[in-house]
């Protein structure tokens, strides 16, 4: 039998192990390896940090830069928009988690390929970056997020069963 003493340190312990596990999951953040538009903090986030990081070059309605599928005058392609218009959500969250922090490089483009993509790790966390995928993919229209989640979960199924 169990004293009352015991049952109360046991009580007391319990309700810390709950309160810090809880503490874990709000300040988690948003789930790992994912884009989540439905988090407006992240999203407002992103928003900001896309107009200071990504604007410049993929345009401040994410509209891409002009004739973005063809080459220009030195072989390398212009940044594509990432609405509804362009490829971004053909493309799983993780893979552009790392596009956008490691750039566009093997083996998330072909050997040789060349692009004005910088590499974002050494300049946003990685916080930072899931809150602008966030915002990206707040900007889409049901149908494109529907399809990019298929695909996002399809590439988390077979990374899984690698």
């Amino acid at each position: 039998m169990l004293s009352v003493k015991r049952v109360l340190l046991l009580t007391g312990a319990g309700l810390v192990a709950v309160a810090v596990g809880a503490l874990m999951v709000l300040r988690s953040g948003p789930e790992p390896g994912r884009a989540d538009a439905e988090n407006a903090e992240q999203v407002a986030l992103g928003d900001v940090l896309y107009a200071e990081n990504c604007a410049v070059c993929h345009g401040d309605r994410l509209q891409g830069q002009p004739n973005w599928r063809q080459r220009n005058q030195d072989g390398k392609l212009p940044a594509p928009p990432h609405d509804d218009t362009g490829h971004t959500w053909h493309h799983a969250d993780m893979k552009l988690f790392r596009i956008t922090k490691d750039g566009l490089k093997p083996p998330l483009a072909p050997e040789g390929y060349e692009s004005d993509m910088p590499a974002f790790g050494d300049t946003l966390g990685d916080e930072d970056i899931w809150a602008i995928l966030s915002f990206i993919k707040g900007t889409w229209s049901p149908r494109e997020r529907s399809s990019q989640d298929r695909i996002d979960k399809a590439y988390r199924r077979a990374a899984t069963e690698r």
